[in-house]
């Protein structure tokens, strides 16, 4: 059985009060009411920062704390429970973890401190389609002397809209590699588009966008480690949604009464609800394993099935537990006045984000040669 240390458990109960208190399900649709272009509260973000969120993956030395993968797990786990509004995944996990692995050391010290200080957003570019196919980019990355030339257009960048610096991943005649773009560059057109979920995504759009060699931060390996990276932190938040949507939905069942009894009484209905429990403790098994893997230092290709299997699993958990949500609250389930609608909507997106749970089946079952 996994348990925290020390320092997970301090961070754990310090992200769960702050969270609960300050970013719950309320705040989130109050954001979305506002119909904010950025689907974020900037000043949220900044406290978030305080804190010492962005720089959990960070050395010391650049303005982070070091914590780990387990560290900022607890944390995607503790905003997935409210469904807590914020660009944390792309910027304090996917774009801390691509400098960490590929980046140089002018990179990092750049770019690594102003992660840490809440000052930078960045995105991962990675779709250009309906379907999740990371190994065959049609964006073209073209070396020409000392430079590369970018072309290419990517959907649904999730914080796109946002983002200072995107990591874009382009065919640069090897394969599928990774590129630092700025946002500023030359070329770069960022289109927000409205999401199910009211967070924000672009489609963008590169034309003879000219970098420098050292944009390039890695080819086709560094591209699948960003990736599992992104994908163990998409389940951790995937696992706090669904263990939050099956606690308001437990809490309903043992108040809500109908012939004269307590529908959480009624045999069917707790057979559903051990259904959900058990898919839940798997899913934390999956999970937990997987952020462990990566702060032990696990070979590649462990992390990669852990990574398959914990988002396949987070993915139909949540989805078996909103499905439910919405099924047991009955009338009130399905309309905007309550939290199961937003529920679900966030759980949609987040299952087909970098790959859905058929992707990552048929993934985990190549990987371990099946």
């Amino acid at each position: 059985m996994f348990t925290f240390s020390e320092e997970q458990t301090l961070l754990q109960e310090a992200a769960r009060g702050f969270v609960q208190d300050r970013m719950t399900t309320a705040h989130a649709r109050a954001v979305r009411d506002s119909q904010s272009a950025d689907g974020f509260d900037r000043a949220m973000w900044a406290e978030m920062a305080a804190m010492g969120w962005m720089g959990v993956l960070i050395p010391e030395e650049h303005g982070g704390s070091d914590l780990g993968y387990v560290g900022l797990g607890v944390i995607l786990e503790e905003m997935g429970k409210t469904l807590a509004p914020a660009p944390l995944h792309s910027t304090a996990l996917i774009a801390a973890s691509a400098l960490a692995m590929g980046g140089g050391r002018a990179q990092k010290q750049a770019f690594w401190p102003k992660i840490a200080a809440g000052e930078l957003i960045a995105a991962l570019a990675v779709d250009e389609g309906p379907h999740h196919h990371p190994d065959v980019p049609q964006t073209r990355a073209e070396r020409i002397g000392e430079s590369y030339r970018l072309s290419g257009r990517k959907t649904y960048v999730a914080d796109g809209h946002v983002a200072d610096l995107m990591l874009v991943v382009a065919d640069d005649g090897e394969g599928a590699s990774l590129f630092l773009v700025p946002r500023e560059s030359e070329g770069v057109t960022i289109t927000p588009i409205a999401t199910l979920d009211s967070r924000g995504a672009a489609d963008i759009s590169f034309e003879n966008v000219t970098l420098e060699l050292e944009a390039r931060l890695g080819g086709h390996e560094l591209v699948n480690q960003v990736l599992d990276r992104a994908r163990i932190g998409l389940a951790a938040e995937l696992m706090g949604l669904a263990q939050s949507a099956f606690d308001q939905t437990a809490d309903y069942l043992k108040t809500r009464t109908q012939f004269g009894q307590l529908i959480g009484s009624f045999q069917g209905l707790q057979h559903r609800a051990a259904k959900m429990l058990v898919d839940l403790e798997l899913t934390r098994s999956c999970v937990m394993a997987a952020l462990a893997a990566l702060d032990t230092g696990a070979e590649d290709k462990k992390i990669a099935e852990l990574a398959s299997l914990a988002k396949a699993r987070a993915g139909e958990t949540a989805h078996i537990v909103t499905n439910e949500m919405i099924q047991m609250h009955g009338g009130i389930g399905m309309t905007d006045a309550h939290d199961a609608g937003l529920f679900i909507k966030r759980a949609r997106v987040l299952e087909h984000l970098y790959g859905g749970a058929s992707f990552h089946r048929d993934r985990f079952a190549t990987l371990a040669g099946i």
